[in-house]
């Protein structure tokens, strides 16, 4: 899996900016288990680069995404990141390894607490999950030093925008889901201006919100 993520991001390091992996993020990537993170069903599959179903219309999304979007986010050890998404588990547990604290978002709750329980069994204690509308960010914890989105929607949440520290990073997959999306690494400068690259092509389960009745 590794040689597969290491030879993929030399090929895209001309539109990432990121032709290989920081020795920080490689070794999270060896040291999750990834098969914890799949059904049963999918365990012969889980190290193969590619995204793979774990219900309720989710994915686990392929291991060169996840390494690349971690290490656009260019992961610190004092760092407090957000996630939102967190699905199987599987990407806060790379960016535990990564960063001192994790709080990731699910809206799903029937996989919020799945991944709960198995971030508990794998034992990360420096990760802290919700159950709710990842839209809406993770207030009372911010500013985070990096925000990273494994849903997609069609535009930039301004509450993450407002949530990200100066001098923090957001990677974040938008666009149409119906055709596909940028993946764009947002900088937040020490003024508050940001600055939004785009990276490469990518395709991500639409980002979930709350009905219209439930939201404030």
């Amino acid at each position: 899996m590794l040689e597969e993520i290491e030879a993929l991001m030399l090929v895209t390091g001309s539109e990432t900016g990121r032709p290989q992996l920081s020795p920080r993020v490689r070794q999270a990537m060896a040291g999750v288990p990834r098969h914890r993170f799949v059904p049963p069903a999918q365990q012969g599959s889980a190290y193969a680069n590619r995204p793979l179903p774990i219900g309720e219309g989710q994915t686990i999304s392929q291991p060169f995404v996840v390494a690349l979007m971690t290490e656009l986010l260019d992961p610190k050890p004092t760092d407090r990141v957000l996630e939102v998404g967190t699905g199987s588990g599987y990407q806060a547990a790379v960016l535990a390894e990564c960063v001192v604290r994790v709080f990731t978002i699910e809206i799903v709750r029937t996989l919020g607490e799945r991944a709960a329980a198995l971030l508990q069994q794998l034992g990360y204690r420096n990760i802290e999950v919700r159950i709710g509308d990842g839209y809406k960010g993770w207030p009372e914890a911010a500013p985070f030093d990096g925000i990273i989105v494994t849903a997609a929607p069609e535009h930039v949440p301004q509450p993450l925008v407002d949530q990200l520290q100066q001098g923090g990073r957001m990677v974040i997959p938008v666009g149409p889901h119906d055709r596909g999306q940028d993946l764009l690494l947002i900088t937040k400068d020490a003024a508050g201006r940001t600055v939004t690259e785009r990276t490469l092509a990518v395709r991500f389960v639409p980002l979930t919100r709350e009905r219209k009745s439930e939201q404030p």
